[in-house]
């Protein structure tokens, strides 16, 4: 190494050395701008979960109830003896609203989304994987649950995966898809609703499991415009 200058020695160990001290800030402030940021719905008032608390909820004290946390930006309904459940308590509309959220069985063989919810005056709830897992449709038309009524259907649910749930009520009408798939389409005419005893203290909007662990994340309710009737002429 003789022959060198050591300033110009000095000069080279700084200019390799600064633009990996330069890197690894940047790559810090990204990461703490991306944990800092856990769900997009911070800034977006359609989400009615905050990703951080249940601020705007209370953990429905149906008795047998699991633990209920908020972890990674998720909603933890802990298995029960019984079912596990949150309920909205502010203002929610009783009808023209969708609601949206994602979903997931984390253990155990029922229900993972039960959803109640309000059409017009009357309650409603939308089973998603009950009755021993497989199950899905309202509760309760005419008296007759999920289980037994024409919005009875089958499918075939996965553990640890999610699940797009989106529900769309009007006047007229109770809409219902998963994935991209209609599972409900359900004419509220001349119909009776109500909901089972289990989840009553959902009302009027709150989503719970039965004996189940389930993920809930990205809830979110918008206003729709009403049907348009068509009249004859």
């Amino acid at each position: 190494m003789s022959g060198r200058n050591p300033v110009i020695l000095i000069l080279i160990c700084i200019l390799t050395i600064f633009p990996v001290i330069n890197a690894g800030c940047k790559g810090k402030k990204a990461d703490q701008k991306t944990s800092s940021d856990i769900q997009s719905g911070l800034s977006d008032s359609t989400y009615i979960f905050n990703g951080i608390n249940l601020d705007g909820w209370e953990v429905t004290n149906f008795g047998p109830q699991g633990p209920v946390s908020v972890v990674n930006g998720q909603i933890i309904l802990g298995m029960g003896d019984g079912c596990t459940g949150i309920t909205y308590r502010k203002p929610f509309p009783e009808t023209n609203y969708e609601v949206s959220l994602e979903a997931m069985r984390v253990a155990g063989t029922d229900f993972f989304c039960g959803l109640t919810f309000p059409a017009g005056k009357d309650p409603c709830t939308l089973i998603v994987g009950g009755w021993g897992g497989t199950v899905v449709g309202l509760s309760s038309i005419d008296g007759k649950d999920a289980s037994e009524n024409e919005t009875t259907r089958y499918m075939n649910f996965e553990k640890n995966r999610w699940y797009r749930i989106k529900l769309k009520v009007t006047d007229q009408k109770i809409e219902a898809w998963i994935d991209e798939e209609k599972i409900v389409d359900f004419s509220i005419s001349k119909r009776s609703l109500s909901v089972r005893p289990e989840v009553e203290l959902s009302r009027p909007f709150g989503i719970a499991s039965w004996c189940t662990t389930a993920a809930l994340r990205n809830i979110r309710v918008t206003k729709t415009e009403p049907d348009k009737l068509i009249r004859p002429d």
